[in-house]
């Protein structure tokens, strides 16, 4: 992810705070003693609170307090609070604006050194707290937990007050590698992120010189992130493995608390096994990239079907980040010439993946996600700059190309440009024919439907998928319940685009929704902070198990769980379409609806008798052509 560079004045003022946090952690410094067979921990959490996540993480500081000053066991953070999101105080101390290191002691913390405006963007910054950190808290195992909003491989941050400057995976790995040569230390015991999707390949190949385990995320995370509490193996001797298992634990029982757990992911991964991940990656990529040709239809078939993290509507927001075990396996289900290959690179996953969890809607996750956009269009050139990507690229730019290369004639198309419709009990189906020279190349087919407006525009309202025929009958059939999702303050009601999925098994229903949050102090304003919204219901009473609002920022691709303000206001964005196909995301409300997120209500209450609906059927090839067949109908 190309960075965006600092002003000398903003440099000048990270240097201070750099000046300043070695000068503090220089004065203190810690005996350590014995504790149980694993050996006492130092263990550095690193908080860039300098965001909207700031009042969640001042939940984890608190926690950390219920486990800090224990013998043989250092607890040392570096908190860098945001102006506006939350005054409260933590441990004893009122709030601040700035950098902050801490101490964790015996139901509280001892303020070390107040840092001022530091950067924590900056990996100076983070090579100082862990050099001096480490340093002046010797122990037998040592551990850093990075905090805040993540993007995956594009890293971790951004700071606000630093002109939202974030740490690349590059630059993370280059604080880190100059901090912990600065105290001496050969590499990490356990390097932890409390982050959204940060649990791929491209992070722990990265990484897996500067530590031994990795413990984090494929999805994205719920606020209240880890529970800290769960660092109390740590004073116990714990070895990495048993501290690893402990905060997994601890993460899910407090995801089952806060009503959470529908679709959380938290894995540990042993990075001295990432070199033979390395090897049976390049194993396979080079293997696709001989049979292109024949394989990328399997491929891109496989993908449309394969569990995907970060996911949204809006294909410019998704992460493309989908679950690397769960996508060889099902390659060499259908791709038996590379089945030897694909078996290595799941067993190499699952041999690196020491203990994980995983949710309901996101069960089967395996521990390490891939960055695999599905056309061309969506992938990010900064990939490109990843050392560890080189032979996966090579082969994403071989299956783009093959995509490009497919015959007009194979390409999706529909054999006719009708549509079958009908009405039963499940709603609204619609059928088309797809031409039986693409059936080979189809990767997906979907449904999208809206309401016909009285101008003749239409206010897409929903997707989901559709079934394509493997039998030679070339249909493609998809079902709408003609229902509408429908969002409610308790004064104001607003209509919601849904894009649904389905378990396999039936087992749950998964929306996710786009919607824009308006600050309170903006609530007239035209600025808007992209807040996605993932529902999760169960799929047999349909009860609503989990709702997590994210925010998105576009410019890092970062996401973490959205900050509302009750007087701000929360808005669901439609699409519209015009009688000459021009497109655009607008807001359902002209009033909104008050941003108290856990009050409000969502129904799917039945369209109107009467009402008339546009649908569309889709088939798309993994090339990404795709064709569609429509119809206008009246709800009966």
């Amino acid at each position: 992810m190309p960075q965006r560079s600092r002003s000398p004045l903003s440099a000048a003022v990270a240097s201070v705070g750099a000046i300043a946090l070695v000068a503090g952690l220089a004065a203190c410094t810690s005996d350590t003693g014995t504790a149980g067979d694993g050996g006492t921990w130092t263990v550095l959490t690193y908080e860039i609170a300098d965001t909207d996540l700031e009042p969640f993480m001042m939940t984890d500081v608190a926690e950390m307090g219920e486990v800090g000053g224990q013998d043989g066991f250092s607890l040392i953070s570096l908190v860098d609070r945001a102006d506006g999101y939350t005054d409260e105080s933590v441990l004893g101390l009122d709030d601040w604006v700035g950098g902050k290191l801490l101490e964790l002691t015996d139901g509280g913390a001892e303020e070390l050194d107040d840092l001022g405006d530091i950067n924590t963007g900056d990996p100076q910054v983070l090579a100082d707290f862990i050099t001096r950190g480490f340093t002046d808290y010797p122990a037998d195992n040592y551990a850093l937990i990075i905090s805040d909003h993540g993007a995956s491989w594009p890293g971790v941050g951004a700071d606000e007050s630093s002109d939202e400057d974030s740490l690349s995976l590059a630059e993370i790995g280059e604080g880190i590698a100059t901090g912990l040569a600065g105290a001496d230390i050969p590499k990490l015991d356990l390097l932890g992120f409390d982050a959204c999707l940060m649990a791929t390949y491209e992070v722990a190949s990265a990484l897996a010189p500067l530590a031994d385990r990795m413990l984090a995320s494929q999805e994205l995370e719920p606020g209240h992130g880890w529970d800290y509490a769960s660092l109390q193996p740590a004073a116990e001797g714990a070895d990495v493995d048993e501290l690893g298992s402990s905060l997994i634990a601890g993460f899910e029982a407090q995801a089952q608390a806060e009503d959470t757990q529908s679709e959380i992911t938290l894995s540990l991964v042993d990075l001295t096994r990432m070199t033979a991940v390395d090897d049976a990656l390049a194993t396979l990529t080079s293997q696709l990239v001989d049979r292109a040709a024949s394989v990328s239809p399997v491929v891109g078939r496989t993908l449309a079907s394969t569990l995907g993290f970060g996911k949204s509507p809006d294909p410019e927001q998704d992460s493309s980040m989908t679950d690397l075990a769960m996508l060889a396996g099902e390659i060499g289900v259908d791709a038996l010439d590379v089945s030897d290959a694909t078996d290595d690179l799941v067993r190499a996953v699952n041999d690196a993946v020491v203990d994980k969890v995983d949710g309901q809607a996101t069960r089967g996750a395996t521990g390490l996600s891939i960055y695999f956009p599905p056309q061309s269009q969506y992938f990010d050139e900064s990939y490109r700059e990843l050392e560890v990507a080189g032979g996966w690229t090579d082969f994403l730019s071989n299956y783009y190309g093959e995509g490009a290369a497919i015959p007009v004639e194979a390409q999706a198309q529909f054999a006719t440009g009708d549509a079958e419709v009908s009405f039963d009990e499940e709603g609204l189906t619609i059928t088309g024919t797809f031409d039986s020279a693409t059936q080979d190349n189809l990767a997906s087919s979907h449904i999208r439907y809206g309401i016909v407006e009285d101008d003749g525009s239409v206010t897409y309202v929903g997707e989901e998928p559709a079934e394509i025929s493997d039998d030679g009958s070339g249909l493609a059939v998809g079902v709408y319940d003609l229902t509408t999702l429908t969002i409610s303050d308790g004064e104001d009601t607003a209509t919601a685009y849904l894009q649904l999925t389905t378990a396999e098994d039936g087992s749950f229903v998964t929306f996710d929704v786009p919607m824009a949050y308006y600050a309170a102090d903006d609530v007239e304003g035209e600025t808007y902070q992209d807040a996605p919204l993932s529902i999760v219901l169960d799929g047999e009473t349909g009860d609503i198990t989990s709702e997590t609002y994210y925010s998105y920022d576009e410019t890092s691709g970062n996401y973490g769980e959205l900050t509302a303000d009750t007087e701000g206001i929360i808005v669901p964005q439609v699409l519209n379409v015009t009688p000459d196909g021009a497109e655009e995301w607008i807001s359902t409300s002209d009033t909104g609806l008050y941003a108290d997120l856990p009050s409000l209500e969502y129904d799917l209450p039945d369209l109107e008798p009467g009402t008339a609906v546009y649908i569309e059927l889709w088939v798309t090839d993994f090339g990404g052509n795709s064709d569609m067949v429509s119809a206008t109908v009246t709800v009966p």
